[in-house]
């Protein structure tokens, strides 16, 4: 069952690339919906599901969500001061 992406203030001007790097990763973290790709990557066999790729898929997508949100979290000292997200540089 797909859930919505909480909502969230539009984002504002582009004041840096690292800004827009930042917008364009929650954006795509917000919406990407990996569902088709799962199916299409977890064939069933016998009428049972594939465990091996689903396990390598879940891994996949775990990964990757990971990836993304470090990356995401290596911007956030560079966003606006009044940004939602923003955070001190430590």
């Amino acid at each position: 069952m797909r859930t919505k992406a909480p909502r969230r203030e539009r984002a504002k001007r582009a004041r840096s690339v690292a800004h827009v790097e930042y917008e364009i990763l929650d954006w795509i973290g917000r919406r990407a919906w990996l569902d088709d790709l799962k199916l299409s990557m977890t064939p069933w066999k016998n009428g049972q599901a594939d465990k091996i790729a689903e396990k390598r898929f879940r891994k996949g997508a775990e990964n990757i969500c990971r990836y993304l949100e470090n990356m995401m979290e290596r911007r956030r000292h560079k966003l606006p001061k009044d940004h939602e997200d923003y955070k001190e540089r430590e």
